[in-house]
Parts: C-alpha cells; sequence; structure tokens
C-alpha cells in the first residue's frame, strides 16, 4: 500500500496484478516518439506470449515508430463517480512483423486494428517493465461513498 488519504487507498500493483489486468482491457494506449517528440496514440491489442500485440497497417505512424525503439503502453480503468480505478503500464522493445506467416498467425487471435487498416502488420511489445497501481474505496470509507463505487475489475487467474 502506498498511500492512504481519508475514503481512498491507493496501492501499488505487483506483477502478476498488472499482468492480469492487463489482459483484461482491449484498448490501450501506446507512446513513442515521433520526430523527437512524445506521441501516444490509442490501439486495440492483445497479449500473446508475453508480448503485447497491436494491429496496425503498413506506412502507419504506429508501424514506422515500433521497428527496434523502445515503447511505453498503458491500460486503464475508471469509476470517474466513484473516482476509483486502476492503471498498468509496460515498458519494452518494439518490434515490426510484416510477414506473411507471422501475419496470418497473429491474425487467428482476432483482435483488429483501431482505425481501418489498408495493408496490415502488427507491432509486438516486449513486456519488460510493469508498474500499476490502483484507487480503491477504503475499507472504513463511509457508507455513502462506498455506495458510489462498483465491484472492482475482476482478476482472472
Amino acid at each position: 500500500m502506498l498511500t492512504v488519504q481519508r475514503d481512498r487507498v491507493l496501492d501499488v500493483l505487483d506483477d502478476g496484478e498488472c499482468r492480469a489486468l492487463l489482459a483484461t482491457a482491449t484498448i490501450g494506449r501506446i507512446a513513442f516518439t515521433e520526430g523527437a517528440l512524445p506521441a501516444i496514440q490509442p490501439v486495440s491489442f492483445t497479449v500473446d506470449r508475453g508480448e503485447i500485440v497491436v494491429p496496425t497497417q503498413q506506412g502507419s505512424t504506429v508501424a514506422a515508430a515500433s521497428r527496434g525503439t523502445v515503447v511505453a503502453f498503458e491500460v486503464d480503468d475508471y469509476d470517474v463517480l466513484g473516482r476509483t480505478g486502476w492503471h498498468v503500464t509496460v515498458v519494452g522493445t518494439s518490434r515490426l512483423i510484416s510477414d506473411p506467416a507471422g501475419i496470418g498467425e497473429l491474425d487467428l487471435l482476432g483482435t483488429r486494428a483501431w482505425a481501418p487498416a489498408g495493408e496490415r502488420c502488427y507491432v509486438a511489445i516486449g513486456i519488460r517493465l510493469v508498474h500499476g497501481r490502483r484507487l480503491r474505496v477504503a475499507a472504513g470509507a463511509p457508507a455513502a461513498v462506498r455506495a458510489l463505487v462498483p465491484e472492482p475489475t475482476p482478476v482472472p487467474d
């Protein structure tokens, strides 16, 4: 536990919790460098064999920026009314998958590009550094506060 502040608690998530939550999301944000400046773009993704796999298209900004570079990837879920939620950030080296056999294999996972894609390819991000935090209602919070908050996202086994 990192801190307690009145009716909320901020927990630091361990590696297993982060990876489990990562697997529950379908849309994330990839952070990369474009023209020596930071850029962030929403993407659909899946996790396969220890990598985050992002469908995109040849020539896209994400594909061009993800050729062996270090990128960051973030997913989250939150409840605005209850002021609770979680986020997971991954940092790893990216690689472009553009060969027909690799594309065919990844197509079987069923994840489609966030934006319409022409000539398909995939970006794979090795999961090297993983960090996450969860903001939740404190056990001793008033009943009125607890009533605002839905059940937390279940973490699969």
